[in-house]
């Protein structure tokens, strides 16, 4: 460890001494002036700086941040943990218990393969809403659960004793970001290594693009892929450019009447339109005094919505107060405290700005309630003018009914429980209080029982065509919600807990009563969800629901009690109450002092302490499950959930050269707005799917299907689901919906997959050509990972999102982006050409050649920037992915020892 700055220094804190590498020691540099953010990074650099990954020269150019030049200088940064959920955390898994078996092969020791850091996984993912309803919802998702998923558990109760430093958070305990932020994170970390006690920034990289929920609480780390979270924990440091910081100023106050959600969603919709890919978003502001740590986790939460790295805000007394509200011990606040002032991280009103790349503005006072919808997180409806945005979608989506179903009525009459009614056009068929988003935040989820309480007292119900659920981020809010004595308001709306953990927003909002999927079925209905989550996308919440808004828990009980989003909430009523009059929102929306009373009377300490004070070990279920033994895990090539893959096969210790593509074909030629749900297999597994046909031939029923995420650890069942989505268009298959590609060379029409296998059969490379904002959306590995396993060597988009991008890297799959101003219509191009990729100089190029020859006609030839934007990631790409570059880092470091 160097030490160029003389920054080592020790800080006092309570009874407490700690070593910590001091900002002061750089205060002739005028480092008050960098982002909060920066600091952090600063900090990093100095703890690191060895000579080798971190020099002398980078912690210069960060110190010397230009915040209006183009991001240029490549740092390294080591994050203090990893974060984990079960989707993406199994397969991580599953890659380092195959890494164990590769390092003995190049002849390492296996042990080598291990977390130098704490990683933390919480099982959240896998609860699905297959009873809602009833008071037994909870207890017959939870046997579900643990029914479909035994091999996934056995196999994560096997990593928490085969690797160290490794630990899981059972399943029915919470959402990973709500367990993150009133549990897990440490804000400042206390460690002892080599006998001295450390003390130093809370920062780590997730699984989960949502990990950024945990930058409310002054956190810095961000999504990553599963393959970048594994590099991570061997100890590899994140590379990337210094970047961009925007300052988002936050004045005033929220109005009566908006929520927090209200106002993410505006933030979300002002830096989609402002642009922060790749940037960090900074919030700032007096505003910041009067926005709970609540508020600002909502906020920061959807920065993978608003598409930033992340949405981080600083230290001030409302953390210390969210820390000791959450239950964190007294020395550990004093330390954040204390910390955060000697290292200038610590917000006071009035202060100056840092300087920032630019800056927005936002008051408070103008957030309005809002949705967002119906197919994107950023595209804010304004709650006045949702019906008119409904029908504004109906108008394209009944056009579409009409040519493929003219005899479509748009209404589908059906009896359930005695009660016969019709299901129509705008039919709200999902109202979920769902995701950490949202359901980590007492005020909402309290105005949401406080709306329900009023509701049920003027003799409202929800509509019998609405499944209903809740899915709280932790058994907290369940005890909140029965303090405050709302939870039997909003059960008798329909409102019962469902299963603690990730639900309706990722696609686990489970099947619609028989009834109304046939109603839905019969009469072709475009029918709506609305759920308090930060994702939408098409496909995603359930196949059968092709309108997808987000709102704020008291609007989703707001609409299950509706019934339609064809209907204005702000001037006609909800219904008609017990006395026959009809009730209006505004009849029965709480005030925030009433809302305020509650929380103050309801949520305390001492739930928190509670809750967690026994969060690795895990109730009954998860005790029984078998613990299989040793270092090296023994596959059963039977399972269809955990599978050896097929990564490291005939690996050497050598890479293999880079070459130019040669005679490659289109597999799919796709549009704007591409998201990792369309290329990753998400959500429910078709039974005519490719993936559902490989299944039942390893004897699974369709009953026993369980979901794409649930198999992630079984790559056999993830390729055939890549570019499955049921609502991709292929722009090869002009028509068609799903996973359907054209054959070039035999015209034949067939699925995605079955192009794939014939094309490698053919010994044919495969591109995949797309438009603009590729891979937006969660940090699906699964999107590079399958995308690699059907043989596509590269990916051409007019621009991707960051994740996906440096996922493809990951992967060994050549990102490539159009030049300003073409893409693949202005270039003429069809996806029917033969395809070369010249001039990729082993790797190094930063331009290519593309040279696209169609059966008849001259070549048409452009050129591409290649899209690998540091050093290191130009190494990953050169060994074939980042596992690989790993791997023979650490197996000749063993042979040399």
């Amino acid at each position: 460890m160097k030490d160029s700055f003389k920054a080592r220094t020790t800080l006092a804190s309570g009874s407490n001494n700690f070593e910590i590498f001091s900002l002061a020691a750089l205060k002739d540099r005028n480092v008050a002036r960098l982002p909060y953010s920066l600091k952090i990074l600063l900090e990093n650099l100095l703890r690191f700086e060895d000579g080798v990954n971190v020099t002398r020269a980078d912690i210069d150019a960060l110190v010397s941040w230009d915040p209006k030049a183009a991001p240029s200088y490549e740092i390294s940064f080591t994050p203090s943990r990893v974060i984990m959920q079960d989707f993406t955390g199994v397969p991580a898994v599953v890659d380092l218990a195959a890494m164990r078996e590769a390092m003995i092969k190049l002849g390492g020791n296996a042990d080598e393969i291990n977390p130098l850091s704490p990683a933390e996984l919480v099982i959240d993912h896998s609860v699905q809403v297959d009873a809602y309803g009833t008071a037994d919802s909870l207890a017959k998702n939870t046997a579900i659960e643990f029914g479909r998923n035994t091999e996934r558990y056995e196999f994560l109760r096997w990593g928490q004793t085969a690797f160290r430093n490794f630990k899981v958070v059972p399943p029915n305990t919470g959402i990973v970001h709500q367990v993150n932020i009133e549990h897990l994170a440490r804000v400042v970390f206390d460690s002892e290594k080599d006998g001295v006690r450390w003390a130093y920034p809370d920062t780590l990289v997730g699984t989960d693009s949502h990990t950024t929920m945990v930058n409310g609480l002054g956190v810095l780390g961000w999504g990553v892929g599963g393959i970048e979270a594994e590099a991570a924990m061997l100890g590899q440091p994140v590379t990337m450019l210094i970047p961009h910081v925007i300052g988002f100023k936050l004045i005033g106050n929220l109005p009566a009447g908006a929520t927090a959600t209200d106002l993410v969603l505006t933030v979300t919709e002002m830096l989609r339109k402002k642009g922060v890919v790749d940037k960090f978003v900074e919030f700032y502001g007096d505003g910041l005094a009067n926005l709970p740590l609540a508020d600002r986790a909502t906020i920061a939460n959807m920065a993978p919505e608003f598409g930033s790295t992340c949405g981080i805000f600083p230290i001030d007394n409302e953390t210390l107060r969210y820390l000791e509200l959450t239950g964190r011990n007294a020395d550990q606040i004093e330390l954040v405290k204390q910390y955060a002032k000697h290292q200038g991280m610590w917000r006071e009103d009035g202060a100056a700005p840092a300087d920032y790349t630019d800056v927005l503005e936002l008051d408070l006072g103008t957030v309005e309630p809002s949705l967002a919808g119906p197919k994107r997180p950023q595209d804010r409806v304004p709650l006045r003018t949702a019906k008119q945005v409904y029908q504004s979608a109906f108008v394209k989506m009944g056009e579409e009914r009409k040519q493929k179903n003219p005899t479509a009525t748009g209404t589908g009459s059906t009896t359930m429980d005695g009660k016969s009614f019709d299901v129509t056009d705008g039919a709200v068929l999902i109202a979920a209080i769902t995701s950490c988003t949202n359901t980590s935040n007492p005020a909402v989820l309290i105005a949401a029982g406080l709306l329900a309480r009023a509701a049920r007292k003027r003799g409202l119900t929800s509509k019998p065509w609405v499944k209903t659920s809740l899915a709280p981020g932790s058994r907290v809010v369940t005890d909140y919600l029965a303090k405050a004595g709302l939870a039997p308001d909003l059960e008798a709306l329909g409102f019962y807990t469902v299963g603690y953990g990730c639900t309706t927003c990722i696609g686990n909002s489970g099947p619609l009563r028989p009834e109304i999927s046939t109603a839905v079925k019969t009469g072709d209905v475009v029918a709506c969800s609305v759920l308090s989550g930060n994702r939408n996308f098409e496909g995603r919440v359930h196949p059968e629901v092709k309108m997808n808004f987000l709102a704020s828990p008291p609007l989703v009980v707001a609409y299950a009690l509706a019934g339609t989003l064809n209907l204005d909430l702000t001037t006609e009523p909800l219904g008609t109450g017990s006395d026959g009059k009809p009730v209006y929102l505004k009849d029965i929306w709480p005030t925030p002092a009433e809302i305020q009373e509650f929380i103050s009377k309801s949520v305390d300490s001492t739930m928190f302490r509670k809750g967690y004070a026994s969060v690795f070990t895990g109730d009954e279920n998860w005790n029984s499950i078998r613990l299989p033994a040793g270092k090296i895990y023994a596959w059963n090539d039977k399972s269809t959930y955990v599978k050896n893959p097929p990564y490291f096969v005939g690996m050497t210790m050598k890479p293999n050269s880079i070459a130019d593509i040669r005679a490659a074909r289109v597999l799919a030629l796709l549009g704007d707005s591409v998201t990792t749900d369309h290329i990753s297999p998400a959500g429910d597994i078709s039974k005519s799917s490719p993936a559902a046909k490989y299944l039942v031939a390893q004897g699974v029923q369709p009953v026993d299907f369980n979901s794409y995420g649930a198999r992630r650890g079984n790559h056999e069942v993830m390729m055939r689901g890549t570019f499955a989505n049921i609502r991709l268009r292929n722009q090869l298959a002009p028509g068609t919906e799903g996973g359907v590609t054209v054959h070039v060379p035999s015209g034949e029409q067939m699925s995605i997959f079955d192009a794939a296998m014939r094309y490698k059969q053919e010994g044919t490379p495969l591109i995949v050509i797309a438009g603009k904002e590729y891979g937006t959306g969660s940090s699906r590995d699964w999107a590079a990972k399958g995308t690699m396993l059907l043989g596509a060597r590269a990916v051409i988009t007019e621009s991707f999102e960051r994740i996906h991008r440096s996922n493809l890297i990951g992967m060994g799959v050549l990102p490539l982006q159009f030049k300003e101003g073409q893409n693949a219509q202005s270039l003429g191009l069809t996806g029917k050409e033969s395809y070369e990729i010249i001039g990729l100089n082993g790797g190094a190029a930063k331009v290519v050649t593309v040279v696209a020859t169609p059966d008849s006609g001259a070549p048409i030839k452009f050129e591409v920037r290649v899209r690998i934007d540091t050093p290191k990631e130009r190494e990953y790409f050169q060994h074939g992915g980042i596992l690989h570059y790993v791997l023979r880092q650490l197996a000749g470091a063993g042979k040399a020892a």
